[in-house]
């Protein structure tokens, strides 16, 4: 559960937070910037709405196939029961591997945000939004490593958790 927590954290924040803070005045509305940067924004609320939904997908996809087992689902064909050890530990492994790949979509945005600020030239912030003296501070950088890290110990969490093999035990009812 917690692994789910924190990869839906990092996913909300991409699909919400990274576009309020790009779509203003100090990013895609700033007078000051040029087309090519402002394409380069609009790419960047893009990707982050991307990476936000695949990573939403990725971190309750197995919940969404194995909630109603039929004969068409890859982990549960027709000749064994969705309570059977077969298609137990591949809903398990179906849900380790899913929540791996979804820390990775999770943390890439917030990773490469981190990265940035190495480029030569590279400020966090426009100087005519700095506070203080003036001089450019990287402000998202605590977002950029807490969002990062929560989709990745999301991940590692959920990839080390043994308990899918109760969950997936066939109690649970399908929807018609």
């Amino acid at each position: 559960m917690l692994a789910k927590l924190l990869l839906t954290t990092s996913a909300l924040a991409l699909i919400f937070a990274t576009p309020m803070a790009d779509y203003n005045h100090t990013h895609i509305f700033n007078p000051r910037w040029p087309p090519h940067a402002k394409f380069h924004t609009g790419q960047t609320i893009t990707l982050s709405l991307i990476l936000g939904f695949a990573t939403l997908f990725l971190t309750y996809r197995p919940d969404l196939l194995l909630s109603c087992p039929s004969s068409r689902s890859p982990i549960s064909p027709a000749s064994s029961s969705p309570s059977s050890p077969a298609a137990v530990h591949k809903a398990a492994l179906l849900r380790r591997e899913s929540l791996k790949f979804a820390a990775f979509t999770g943390s890439i945005y917030w990773l490469a945000g981190l990265a940035a600020w190495f480029y030569p030239g590279a400020e966090g912030q426009d100087p005519e939004f700095a506070r203080g003296g003036g001089v450019p501070a990287f402000p998202q950088g605590w977002a950029f490593g807490f969002l990062g890290g929560c989709a990745l110990l999301g991940g590692w969490l959920g990839s080390r958790r043994s308990e899918e093999a109760k969950m997936w035990s066939g109690r649970r009812k399908c929807v018609s």
